[in-house]
C-alpha cells in the first residue's frame, strides 16, 4: 500500500480532540503463545482506521497499524486487561495490554468497529433507523395538526384493548423462519430472532425479547416463543418488529439473547450479521382467520427478499392435532431441524380466577416453549417466574410482633419488684441492653416502612443492614405444561437464598455452631447467674404467654355469667358456664410444673434480706431422676446441692394459691347448678297456674342469681390474680438468668436467629399460599393436610467450605425453626388477602385468607380454624468448586449429619402419612415408583458418603413431589446453582412425566437456562449455561458450566 509519510506523522501530531481515542497500553508482538519481546508502554492514537503508536505523547510516530482484515480477540475474564489483534494476513498478532478493565472494555469496542465493516455495520443501522422513523413518521405527521388534549382523548380511544382470559397472558406467539438467505451459499446459517414493541402511544422501539439460537439450517423452528403478561400495555394497534440475525462465530461471546434496557445498544461487531427485518400489528394476528401471519424479510433498505416468517397465535388452552412431520438431524454438524404443520382446535375450558393471588405475586417474567415428545405431537410449556410481595410483608410483621413481644418482657422485669443489690445491678444491666436491642428492632420497622421499588430483595443488597430480615431473591418458579395426550400439569418451585445472616458475616460459623457454643459457655456461668436449661427457658417463655392469653379471656367469660345471670337466660348461663370452665383448666394445668415452684424459691431468695453463700438454682425433676446425666456433669451436682431452702420460706404456699383458683371455680359452678335446679322447679310449679307472676318472679330471680354469683366471680378472679402475679414474677426472673448469663452475645444470638427466621418463614409462607391455591380442588390433597401436615422440602446447593458452611448452619436452624410455625386458614372480611401473623417467638400462628368462593370448597375442619402443621426438611449438596475444596482438603460433616437428621424427619412423615391417609391420596404417577424404595435409595445415597452426589437432590425432590410438598431450592444467592437446578429438574419432570423427545432434552435446556433469573443483571441474563463434558466450574457433569458457553457483552 502507497502512503506519504509526512502526511501520516503530521495527522499523528494533531491535537487530542482530533482522535477517536487515545491512552496509553502495553504493546508487543506475539506468535501463538508466545512474546517475541516484553511489553513496553506506548502511547496510542485511533483515528479512523489508523492506530499509530508512540514512544510518548510528545515524540513521533513510531508505527502505524492498519485496521483492515483483523479481528479483536478481547479475554472475558474479570482480571484480565489484555486484548489481541489478530491478522488474516498471517503476521505476527498485536498485543496490548490496558491499565485497568473498563479501559481495555473502551479500547476493545473501539478497535472492533474501527475497520470497513464496523463502518458499514454502522451505516446499516442507521438506514434501519431511517426506515423506522419513515414509518411513523405519517402517524407523527397527522397527530401534528391536533391539539394535545385532542391527540390524548384520540389515543385513548383508538386503542384496543385484546380479549383474553383473567391472570392470563394478553399476547403468545411462536416463531419459525423458512427459506433464509446466507450471504455465502454454502454457509449454514445460526439464526435468531430479536422481538421489539412498538407502542402506538410513545412511537418507541423497545426491545422485548428474544429465540435461541438454531443452528445449521435454513429453516429454523425456534422452540422459544414470545410472551406479554397481563399487566403489559400491548393493544391490537401495537406493531412488533421481528429481526432475524446469523451468528457468525458462537466462540466470539458476543450475541446478545435477551432482554435490555431501551438506551443500552447491543454492539455491532464480528459476532452477528443482519439479515432481515418485517413489522406486523397484533391486531392482524389477533384476527387472523388461521390465527398465523406469513411475513416476508426484507433487508436494511427494504428492497431484497432474503426469507419469510411465520408467526403463530398460541392459546395453552387449545389442543393441536398436527404432528411433527419429521425430525432430521444432520449427521456432520448435529443439529437438530424440525419441520411441524400443525392446526389449533377448539380450546379446552378456561382455569380458575384466583384473584388473591394477585396480593401475593407481581412482575411475572413469563417464556413460552414448545417442544415435541416421543410420539411426535407438540406440547406446550410456559415458564413464568415472579416476584411476592411477601418478601417484605412477613419480615416487618416479624419484626411488629418481635417489638412487643421485648416490651411486654422488659416491663415484666421491671415488674419484679424489689431485688438484692446483686440481681437488681443484673436486671439493670439486662434491661439496658434489651432496651438498646428493641430500639434497633423499631429502627429496622422504620427503614423497612420507607422502601420503595422492587419487592425482592437482590443479592448485591444482602450485606445491607436495613434489608437483612428480608430474604434474597424470593420468587416463585412455576411450569404450566400443556400435552397433548396429559392433563395440564403445573410445577412450581420456590427459589431462595439461603436464610442466612450475612450482614453479622460468618467469622465465627453460623447458628448451628454458635448456639451450641454458647450453650456449653452458659452452663459453666458460675456464681454469677443460676443456669436454666433451654428447656425451662422455652417452659417459662410458654407459661408467660398462656398467662397473657388466658386471663383476659377469663376475665371476659365471667363478666358474660355476670351478664347472663343479670338477664336470667339459662341458656346462655350454661354456655358462659362452660367456656369460663374450659378456659380456667386450661388457666391452672398452665401453672402444674416444678418450673414454677423452684422459680419462685430461686425469686424469693433473691429479695432484699435474704443472705445465701451462692444463688438459688432451681430444681429440675428430670434432673433429679437421672443419675447418669449428673455423673457426667459433676459441676452440675454442686449446683443442683446448691438450692436453698430457706426456713422461712413456705413451700406448699404456692400450691394453696394455685389450689384456690380451682376451689373458687368450683364453687361458682355448684352456685349455677343450684340456681338452674331452683328455676327449674319453680317454673314448673308457678309458670302454669299465674302467667304474670312467673314473669315477676323472673325480674327478681334475676336480681338474686346476679346478687348470688357476683362475690363468686369476685373471689376467683381475685385468686386467679394472685396466681397470674407470683407466676409472671418467678417466669420472668428465670427470663432474666437466661438473659444475664450470656450478655450480650445471648440477645445477639437472638438477633440473629431472628434475622434467619424472617427469611425462612417469608419463603414458607409464600409457598404454602402458592400450593393451598393450586390444590383447592384436589380433595385428597386437602385432607392431608389437616390430617397429616405439609411437607416443606429444601434443596441446598451451598458449599461447606469458608462463609457458605456459616450460612448453611444459619439455615439448618432457621429451617428447623420452621416446626414451630402453625397455619390457620380463615376467610377474608376485605379486600386485603394478606397473611396475618400472631404469636411469640417460637410459636407463631400464621392466618392465610381467602376468598369466600374458596373458602367454602375447604374441608370442614379447615373451615373450623384447625392448625396446621409443617414438616420442613433440608438436603444439602455443595457442587460448585469451594466444595472440591472442601471435599479434598476440608469438613464436610457439617453436609452428612444435616442430611442424616433431616432423613429421620422425612421417615417420620411418611410414617404419620401412611398410618393417617389412604394410598389415593398420591399423585396419579405414583405407580411408576414406590416411595418405599426411594426413601431406601435416599438412605444409601446419604450413607454412601459420596462426592457431590446430586442424587440426593432428585430424590428428595421426587419424594416432595409425590407427597404432595412444597418445593424450595436455595444456594447463597438464588441466581446461577439454583438457575442451574431448577432447570434441569424442569426438563427431567418434562422428559419422565411428559414424554419429552430424547434428542431435544440438552436444547430444551438451553431454551430454558436462556430465561434471565433473579435480579436481572446484564450478565446474568446472558447466560447459556449447557451442560458439557469439559468444564472449569468443578460442577458435577449434570450441573457443568463450559467457559466458553457463557454468552456476555
Amino acid at each position: 500500500m502507497r502512503f506519504n509519510a509526512k502526511d501520516l506523522a503530521l495527522l499523528a501530531r494533531r491535537p487530542s480532540g482530533c482522535f477517536d481515542k487515545e491512552g496509553r497500553l502495553k504493546i508487543c508482538r506475539v506468535v501463538g503463545d508466545e512474546k517475541l519481546i516484553e511489553p513496553r508502554e506506548r502511547w496510542c492514537r485511533l483515528k479512523g482506521n489508523l492506530l499509530f503508536l508512540m514512544k510518548n505523547k510528545s515524540f513521533e510516530a513510531s508505527e502505524v497499524v492498519i485496521l483492515e482484515r483483523c479481528w479483536v480477540v478481547e479475554f472475558r475474564s474479570k482480571t484480565d486487561v489484555s486484548i489481541v489483534l489478530k491478522f488474516q494476513s498471517g503476521e505476527p498478532d498485536l498485543y496490548l495490554e490496558a491499565a485497568s478493565k473498563p479501559d481495555c472494555e473502551s479500547w476493545a469496542v473501539a478497535l472492533g468497529e474501527a475497520n470497513s465493516e464496523g463502518l458499514q455495520n454502522k451505516i446499516q443501522q442507521l438506514r434501519r433507523l431511517i426506515m423506522e422513523i419513515k414509518e411513523e413518521r405519517s402517524s407523527d405527521e397527522a397527530r401534528q395538526f391536533l391539539p394535545s388534549s385532542q391527540v390524548d382523548s384520540l389515543g385513548e380511544l383508538q386503542f384496543t384493548s385484546i380479549q383474553r382470559i383473567a391472570n392470563e397472558p394478553k399476547l403468545e406467539f411462536s416463531l419459525a423462519c423458512k427459506d433464509l438467505v446466507a450471504a455465502t451459499r454454502d454457509r449454514k446459517l445460526n439464526t435468531f430472532i430479536q422481538v421489539s414493541v412498538v407502542h402506538p402511544a410513545e412511537h418507541i422501539l423497545t426491545r422485548y425479547s428474544s429465540t435461541e439460537i438454531v443452528e445449521g439450517t435454513r429453516d429454523p423452528l425456534f422452540l422459544t416463543g414470545v410472551t406479554f403478561p397481563p399487566e403489559y400495555p400491548i393493544y391490537e394497534e401495537t406493531k412488533i418488529k421481528l429481526t432475524v440475525y446469523d451468528v457468525k462465530d458462537k466462540s466470539q461471546d458476543t450475541v446478545r439473547t435477551s432482554v435490555l434496557p431501551d438506551h443500552k445498544e447491543a454492539r455491532a461487531d464480528v459476532g452477528r450479521s443482519f439479515l432481515g427485518c418485517t413489522t406486523f400489528r397484533v391486531g392482524d394476528l389477533v384476527k387472523s382467520k388461521e390465527q398465523q401471519l406469513t411475513l416476508t424479510l426484507r433487508t436494511s433498505d427494504g428492497g431484497k427478499t432474503v426469507g419469510t416468517i411465520e408467526v403463530n397465535l398460541v392459546k395453552m388452552g387449545e389442543l393441536e392435532d398436527g404432528e411433527t412431520d419429521h425430525i432430521t438431524t444432520d449427521a456432520q454438524d448435529q443439529k437438530c431441524a424440525l419441520v411441524r404443520e400443525c392446526t389449533a382446535t377448539e380450546g379446552i375450558s378456561g382455569r380458575d380466577n384466583l384473584p388473591s393471588l394477585n396480593a401475593v405475586l407481581k412482575n411475572p417474567i413469563c417464556k413460552l416453549y414448545r417442544f415435541p415428545t416421543s410420539d411426535n405431537k407438540w406440547m406446550r410449556i410456559r415458564e413464568q417466574m415472579a416476584e411476592t410481595t411477601l418478601s417484605f410483608h412477613v419480615p416487618k410483621e416479624l419484626i411488629n410482633l418481635h417489638i412487643k413481644e421485648d416490651m411486654r418482657r422488659n416491663q415484666e422485669l421491671k415488674d419484679l419488684g424489689e431485688l438484692a443489690p446483686h440481681w437488681d445491678n443484673m436486671r439493670r444491666s439486662v434491661i439496658a441492653h434489651c432496651d438498646q436491642m428493641l430500639s434497633m428492632y423499631q429502627d429496622t420497622l422504620a427503614e423497612l416502612g420507607k422502601h420503595t421499588g422492587s419487592s425482592f430483595k437482590s443479592s448485591c443488597s444482602k450485606g445491607e443492614k436495613t434489608l437483612e430480615f428480608i430474604p434474597i431473591n424470593l420468587h416463585l418458579q412455576r411450569m404450566h405444561v400443556h400435552s397433548p395426550r396429559l392433563k395440564d400439569a403445573l410445577y412450581d418451585v420456590i427459589t431462595v437464598g439461603a436464610p442466612a445472616a450475612h450482614f453479622q458475616g460468618f467469622k465465627n460459623g453460623g447458628l448451628r455452631k454458635l448456639l451450641s457454643k454458647f450453650e456449653a459457655e452458659r452452663r459453666n456461668t458460675g456464681y454469677q447467674c443460676i443456669y436454666y436449661s433451654p428447656e425451662n427457658t422455652a417452659k417459662a417463655k410458654e407459661v408467660l404467654s398462656n398467662i397473657n392469653n388466658l386471663q383476659p379471656l377469663i376475665s371476659s367469660h365471667a363478666d358474660l355469667l355476670l351478664n347472663s345471670a343479670s338477664q336470667h337466660s339459662p341458656d346462655s348461663l350454661k354456655n358462659s358456664l362452660k367456656m369460663l370452665s374450659e378456659k380456667t383448666e386450661l388457666f391452672v394445668h398452665a401453672f402444674k410444673d416444678q418450673l414454677v415452684r423452684s422459680a419462685l424459691l430461686a425469686l424469693y431468695t433473691a429479695r432484699p434480706g435474704c443472705v445465701l453463700k451462692k444463688p438459688a438454682v432451681p430444681r429440675n425433676t428430670a434432673e433429679e431422676g437421672d443419675d447418669l446425666q449428673h455423673q457426667d456433669h459433676p459441676s452440675q451436682i454442686k449446683r443442683q446441692d446448691s438450692i436453698p431452702h430457706h426456713s422461712e420460706y413456705d413451700e406448699e404456699e404456692w400450691d394453696r394459691v394455685w389450689a384456690n383458683v380451682g376451689k373458687s371455680l368450683n364453687c361458682v359452678i355448684a352456685m349455677v347448678d343450684r340456681l338452674l335446679e331452683k328455676d327449674n322447679i319453680s317454673n314448673i310449679k308457678e309458670g302454669e297456674n299465674d302467667p304474670a307472676a312467673a314473669d315477676c318472679r323472673m325480674l327478681h330471680t334475676g336480681s338474686d342469681w346476679y346478687e348470688q354469683l357476683y362475690p363468686l366471680v369476685i373471689t376467683l378472679k381475685d385468686c386467679m390474680g394472685e396466681v397470674v402475679t407470683r407466676a409472671k414474677q418467678s417466669m420472668a426472673f428465670v427470663l432474666l438468668q437466661e438473659l444475664a448469663c450470656g450478655l450480650p452475645q445471648c440477645l445477639m444470638l437472638t438477633l440473629r436467629r431472628d434475622i434467619v427466621f424472617s427469611q425462612a418463614l417469608a419463603g414458607l409462607v409464600c409457598g404454602f399460599i402458592i400450593k393451598l391455591h393450586t390444590g383447592l380442588h384436589d380433595q385428597g390433597f386437602l385432607q392431608q393436610l389437616h390430617t397429616v401436615g405439609l411437607l416443606v422440602q429444601y434443596e441446598g446447593l451451598l458449599s461447606t467450605y469458608s462463609e457458605e458452611a456459616g450460612m448453611l448452619e444459619d439455615m439448618a436452624v432457621g429451617i428447623s425453626d420452621l416446626q414451630k410455625v402453625m397455619f390457620k386458614v380463615i376467610e377474608a372480611k376485605s379486600e386485603d388477602f394478606l397473611p396475618i401473623i400472631t404469636g411469640r417467638r417460637e410459636h407463631y400462628i400464621i392466618e392465610v385468607q381467602l376468598p369466600a368462593k374458596m373458602f367454602e370448597l375447604l374441608p370442614q375442619e379447615i373451615k373450623e380454624g384447625k392448625l396446621l402443621r409443617m414438616y420442613p426438611v433440608l438436603f444439602n449438596v455443595g457442587i460448585n468448586e469451594q466444595q472440591t475444596l472442601a471435599e479434598r482438603f476440608g469438613d464436610t460433616t457439617l453436609q452428612e449429619n444435616i442430611n442424616q437428621e433431616n432423613l429421620e424427619l422425612l421417615k417420620e412423615y411418611y410414617k404419620l402419612f401412611t398410618e393417617k391417609m389412604p394410598p389415593d391420596c398420591l399423585p396419579h404417577f405414583q405407580e411408576q415408583n414406590d416411595l418405599k424404595g426411594l426413601l431406601e435409595n435416599l438412605h444409601q445415597n446419604i450413607q454412601a458418603k459420596k462426592r457431590k452426589n446430586v442424587e440426593i437432590m432428585w430424590l428428595a425432590a421426587t419424594i416432595c413431589r409425590k407427597l404432595n410438598g412444597v418445593r424450595f431450592t436455595c444456594c447463597k444467592s438464588a441466581k446461577d446453582r439454583t438457575s442451574m437446578s431448577v432447570t434441569l429438574e424442569q426438563c427431567s419432570i418434562l422428559r419422565d412425566e411428559h414424554q419429552l423427545h430424547k434428542d431435544f432434552f440438552i436444547r430444551a435446556l438451553d431454551c430454558m437456562r436462556r430465561m434471565p433469573h433473579r435480579e436481572c443483571t446484564e450478565e446474568c441474563q446472558m447466560q447459556k449455561v449447557c451442560i458439557q463434558h469439559d468444564t472449569a466450574d468443578g460442577f458435577p457433569k449434570v450441573l457443568q458450566t463450559s467457559r466458553r458457553d457463557i454468552w456476555k457483552s
